[in-house]
């Protein structure tokens, strides 16, 4: 696939590059991706179709939810979600041991196939699926990772926009098959193609959301170095009676992110 194969770039983080936060500043936030929101308009669907179709573990936090090992897989009520590709968040990953038998699953179940598998040379099979409410799904064969595989950035200039989460969060700088640069959080790659991107507020991968165990000094942190908050740190209090911290910064190409305290 082009976008996987040939847009992806590589990103080197200087030690002591002007803006460069830290070791210890990007450990302010826990090595892992806290969370993916999608935009559906029926959430108790949203979790019944990625369940039957990739797995994933109810949560006794909220039943809008899915675990997909240290990641949520969060759904968020919105009728008018727009598809994700060609957003911030163009796509999401998940890795088969079989992905032929898998894809006749998928097609057998009506989901809709957009690209079918084929073998990419030093890479593994991959192909596209697409959820019924607009979200662009990369379907791989990677043993080395099963399960959610990675989210696919879209941005002008990959090299800087991967800088800017490595920056950020820290993360495992690394190369996919020794082939693609990226990060990994947790095993789960964040990759990047290059191209025009639309803010990913209202599409329907919504935003990415990652941890950290004190985000009032986080968000005085990242305030001092310029970044943008569209939302103020506050409290949510969740249906299984946990309340969270969470707020929302601005991140590269029209990212939304949030920043969450469980």
């Amino acid at each position: 696939m082009r976008s996987f194969v040939c847009a992806c770039v590589a990103v080197a983080v200087l030690a002591g590059a002007p803006g460069a936060r830290s070791a210890a500043q990007q450990q302010a936030f826990l090595p892992i991706l806290d969370h993916i929101h999608l935009n559906v308009p029926d959430q108790a669907a949203g979790v019944a179709w990625y369940q039957k179709n990739f797995g994933g573990q109810p949560m006794t936090e909220a039943p809008d939810r899915l675990m997909f090992g240290e990641t949520r897989l969060i759904f968020l009520k919105n009728d008018k979600g727009q598809p994700s590709a060609g957003s911030a968040f163009d796509h999401l990953g998940f890795s088969f041991a079989d992905l032929d038998a898998k894809m006749k699953e998928f097609e057998a179940a009506g989901v809709k196939v957009t690209t079918p598998v084929r073998e990419v040379q030093g890479l593994f099979k991959l192909g596209f699926v697409e959820d019924p409410w607009g979200t662009r799904i990369e379907v791989v064969q990677d043993p080395d990772k099963l399960g959610l595989h990675h989210v696919h950035l879209r941005a002008p200039d990959t090299a800087s926009v991967l800088a800017w989460y490595k920056e950020r969060f820290g993360g495992e700088s690394a190369k996919l098959k020794d082939r693609l640069d990226g990060l990994r959080f947790s095993g789960v790659w964040l990759l990047a193609q290059r191209g025009d991107a639309t803010p990913s507020n209202g599409h329907a991968i919504d935003h990415i959301g990652f941890r950290t165990p004190n985000l009032d000094q986080v968000a005085r942190d990242f305030k001092a170095h310029g970044v943008t908050f569209t939302t103020e740190p506050r409290p949510l209090r969740l249906a299984g009676g946990a309340t969270v911290q969470f707020a929302y910064i601005e991140g590269p190409a029209g990212a939304k992110v949030e920043l969450v305290q469980r």
